[in-house]
């Protein structure tokens, strides 16, 4: 790799770090912005869903933008929403504020992620070159999420929470203004036909409006009238949508995708991830925090040993297992060890928030389970499917994994408030995870069962 190559490289993974990082920081921030703000757990936890939705709402609309705009132009535009975004959540005298803010920066990251990925596949172009330069991308993602619980609870331990938003401000400053002088200028190729941009925006408002509506499930009496009136406009949402996915010319979806059994099995499974691991994050910064009184600080200290355990396994121990077991046969292994995850969280619960079984359930979920899961689901959604549509399908899927945090965390929502011994995180939310999870090992299992021989092709032999 040249010079100029690496500072491009460098670029786009710091781009990638920094929003990778805000989707885990926040998670330890929450008990303080709750207590500053008075607020309930039932509605802090907009802070998750609206980034989460948003994030996963606009990523498909990021990456046609990329093809339509140019891969630097929307880069840059996107580190600079994230800037401001950040900025004015750092600045909120509000929650309403901080929480638009948060929304905004999900409608950011949506923009940095597709656009810094194009960025790095289009300047490494030789094979091995470009797998290697992808590894590294992807390394400052996982590390992102990783350090993002560490730095997230010592930041708001010893500055306050605001600063967890602050410290992106200088961070971007300095990327935006090495990709405006670094990064080519982009060659864009002109289409006849638009893509269907519209779609992905009434997609966005429909699944806000049913995330919102899921939320005031618990005040279904009060609220009857306006469950009924968003209901009738979350449906006629999704016939518009269908129907112009089926008459756009260069739709924003291509539905033949969804004839694969496989990639819909490996999409609505990643749904189910999404609303599992959100909301595991979001109840154990909860748990420990608020009901074993663990600073944010000392939280982090604690967790963040998990994340290094899930690094150490994906480079030495991922790789073997995958030969030695198929795709299917692997996701149904990282399935199961979120299950066991949720049930060693809700046995710290029920025996007086044993901290070893909760460990226990961190060690399974975001030590082991999350990377073996993320992997085998990546690969598995691209399945059945023309190698042209790989980066589509792979687009869908982690769209599919952040609408499922985002409506799963406004279902969970219904149910984390516990005045069970004044405990902050009820015995049902857990179980609500459970459910999470059981569904998707399954659904997983059940198709692996029905369609998948036990042969044990290796990873690289499945991609291929």
């Amino acid at each position: 790799m040249t010079q100029r190559k690496n500072l491009i490289l460098a670029i786009a993974s710091i781009g990638i770090f920094i929003e990778a990082l805000d989707i885990a920081i926040v998670n330890l921030a929450i008990p303080s912005i709750q207590s500053d703000y008075g607020l309930s757990s039932d509605k802090v936890q907009w802070l998750q869903t609206l980034y989460v939705l948003l994030y996963g709402g606009f990523l498909i609309i990021g990456g046609k933008l990329s093809d339509l705009v140019g891969k630097k132009n929307i880069f840059m535009a996107g580190s600079a929403i994230f800037l401001i975004t950040s900025l004015g959540a750092g600045l909120s005298g509000s929650f309403e504020m901080l929480a638009f803010f948060r929304a905004a920066q999900g409608i950011g990251a949506a923009l940095i992620m597709p656009s810094a990925f194009s960025i790095v596949t289009h300047t490494f172009t030789e094979s091995r070159e470009r797998a290697k330069a992808i590894g590294i991308f992807s390394s400052f993602a996982a590390i992102g999420s990783g350090s993002g619980l560490a730095l997230g609870g010592i930041i708001t331990t010893f500055w306050g929470w605001h600063w967890i938003f602050f410290v992106n401000v200088p961070v971007l400053l300095i990327i935006i203004a090495l990709a405006w002088y670094y990064l080519a200028a982009d060659e864009i190729t002109k289409s006849k036909s638009r893509p269907d941009l519209l779609s992905g925006v009434l997609l966005v408002i429909v699944l806000l409006m049913l995330s919102y509506g899921v939320h005031e499930l618990g005040r279904i009496r009060e609220n009857y009238l306006m469950l009924i009136g968003l209901t009738i406009a979350v449906i006629t949402g999704f016939k518009i949508i269908q129907h112009r996915l089926k008459v756009q010319a260069e739709p924003l979806i291509e539905v033949s995708l969804f004839r694969s059994r496989a990639t819909t099995t490996g999409i609505g499974v990643f749904f189910l991830l999404g609303a599992y691991f959100t909301g595991y994050m979001f109840l154990l910064s909860l748990l420990i925090q608020k009901d074993m009184n663990f600073t944010a600080a000392k939280a982090g200290v604690t967790l963040v040993p998990f994340s290094i355990m899930s690094a150490l396994f994906a480079k030495f121990v991922l790789p073997p297992l995958m030969r030695r077991l198929n795709v299917w046969q692997t996701g149904v292994f990282g399935m199961s060890l979120m299950v066991g995850g949720a049930g060693f969280l809700l046995a710290s619960v029920l025996m007086d928030h044993n901290l070893i079984l909760l460990l226990c359930s961190a060690a399974c979920v975001s030590g082991l389970g999350m990377t073996i899961c993320y992997t085998s689901l990546s690969v598995i959604s691209v399945q059945g499917i023309p190698p042209q549509h790989y980066g589509l399908a792979s687009s869908l899927a982690s769209t599919s994994y952040f609408l499922g945090g985002g409506i799963g965390l406004s279902i969970l929502s219904l149910f984390i408030s516990s005045h069970e011994s004044g405990s902050s995180v009820s015995k049902v939310s857990i179980l609500v995870l459970c459910v999470y999870a059981i569904a998707a090992l399954a659904w997983l299992a059940a198709y692996t069962k029905k369609h998948v021989a036990l042969q044990r092709p290796s990873l690289a032999a499945t991609v291929k």
